[in-house]
């Protein structure tokens, strides 16, 4: 549509990963290099610029409106690297002057310089990893700061005028009881986060918990399931929004980049290990700094993987994304996207819901009780069996 001789573009996020931290979490599996490098980050700062630059002229029809720093620890990174890729987007993308631009951080890595620099230079949304309050659970889990630094840091972004904040947590912790984890939210609801992600542990393949679980005392899957519930109940009375299986937010924040993972929205994504799904295909950034660089300076590998996604694939992926929201699925929204008949999926839900694991709207649509919340992956299962059997309302072309 024109309005006033211009023409919309399609929206575009863009995620930056900057891999370098102070030291390497013991549940962490993304790529990551804890080491204070200079050389490396030299290298990793001109290679995602170059990057940018390159990718620029591919999306003309595009205005990004989210920018999404995450790692790794950017704040780590520094201020200067950080703002320099930002200035590189804006010289090389449209983005919009109204964009979510947001950076990860860590409580030991935030200064009032660090702040103010990345406020001046656009930045409007700060995520800070707390995880939670307890001290000796911080330091068996490889977190380099202590709650009383995370409280600092939120006074820190306050004071630079950030009004967009959300505090990550970790539920399942070792050690951590339901009451250790109820006394968290309480504490961390005090520092008034506009918007809060609580995520589950779990035991990654290669992680140094993973590695030596035996040494660890861990909630079991019905304390765990405890545990989402009570945060569920306690954010839901103290005003704050669930519009995701792990994310909730107050006044209607919710990150509007992730909500373009979780609705299909498109994004490209710059730097080692990094993800995007940009027109009509998926695609991963190879998992080592010096092998991007190599790639991106000498012809070397780029990508580790690439696939184009056909649109009955895109349909399963509607299903297992759209009901990690509490918007859910619908059969008008599914029928007219993938021209497929709804009413298999309809009937497998209906059953759900007679479960309390799922629910109507009354209009086509249905949604994941926080219950079916934790039983998804069945749920999800029985859906894309059921997929198999949607009859097509017409033909792609």
């Amino acid at each position: 549509m024109a309005i006033l001789g211009r023409v919309d573009k399609t929206p575009l996020g863009i995620y930056i990963h900057i891999p370098f931290c102070r030291s390497k979490c013991k549940y962490c599996d993304f790529y990551s290099l804890p080491e204070k490098n200079e050389k490396l980050m030299k290298l990793y700062l001109k290679t995602v610029c170059t990057h940018i630059k390159e990718s620029g002229d591919l999306a003309p029809g595009y205005r990004v409106d989210t920018i999404y720093f995450g790692g790794g620890t950017p704040s780590f990174f520094g201020a200067r690297g950080m703002n320099k890729i930002l200035s590189t987007i804006r010289r090389h993308f449209d983005v919009d002057n109204k964009a979510e631009i947001t950076f990860e951080c860590n409580p030991d890595s935030v200064t009032p310089r660090l702040l103010r620099r990345l406020r001046r230079e656009g930045f409007n949304r700060v995520s800070l990893g707390v995880q939670c309050d307890d001290d000796a659970i911080l330091k068996t889990i490889g977190r380099p700061h202590s709650f009383d630094q995370a409280v600092k840091a939120v006074k820190m972004i306050r004071r630079a005028k950030f009004t967009n904040l959300s505090l990550d947590l970790m539920y399942g912790l070792p050690g951590q009881t339901l009451q250790g984890w109820e006394k968290t939210l309480h504490n961390v609801l005090r520092l008034n986060p506009e918007h809060i992600s609580c995520y589950g542990l779990k035991l990654e393949e290669g992680t140094y918990l993973c590695q030596h679980q035996d040494e660890f005392d861990f909630a079991d899957d019905d304390l765990q399931a405890d545990m989402y519930l009570a945060a569920v109940d306690i954010l839901r009375r103290e005003g704050y929004r669930q519009y995701e299986i792990s994310n909730f937010s107050k006044r209607d924040m919710p990150s509007k980049h992730n909500l373009k993972y979780w609705y299909g929205g498109e994004y490209l994504g710059f730097g080692p290990d990094a993800s995007s799904d940009f027109a009509g295909k998926r695609f991963a950034i190879v998992r080592s700094l010096k092998e991007y660089a190599d790639g991106i300076y000498n012809g070397g590998q780029v990508l580790r993987e690439m696939q184009e996604i056909l649109p009955r694939e895109r349909a399963g992926e509607y299903i297992m994304l759209r009901l990690r929201t509490t918007a859910g699925i619908s059969r008008d929204e599914y029928e007219r996207k993938f021209l497929l008949d709804f009413t298999p999926l309809a009937k497998v839900m209906e059953k759900f819901c007679l479960h309390n694991w799922a629910m109507s709207n009354g209009k086509g649509g249905y949604r994941l009780t926080p219950e079916g919340f934790l039983v998804s992956n069945t749920i999800i299962g029985e859906l894309l069996e059921a997929q198999e059997m949607s009859k097509p309302l017409g033909k792609w072309v």
